[in-house]
């Protein structure tokens, strides 16, 4: 679970750092804003497809929203 977690605190962090509610950053990755709500509190963890979505919505790699270091 500490990935899940990980993505949790990361996604959270990128998303109000770039000032997205849960709700633009859904649109945005094609998910709903549930489906983003449970990921930030980790019930659930993204797919591999939604973890690239958010990486170009979130401007950052993947490699980051799994835990390594670097944007």
């Amino acid at each position: 679970m500490v990935i899940a977690m990980i993505i949790a605190q990361r996604i959270r962090e990128l998303r109000t750092e770039n000032h997205f509610t849960q709700a633009q950053l859904a649109k945005m990755v094609g998910c709903s804003q549930p489906m983003i709500v449970l990921w930030e509190k980790e019930v659930c963890e993204p797919t591999a497809s939604a973890i690239v979505r958010l990486a170009e919505a979130l401007g950052c790699s993947c490699d980051y929203l799994l835990g390594f270091d670097g944007y």
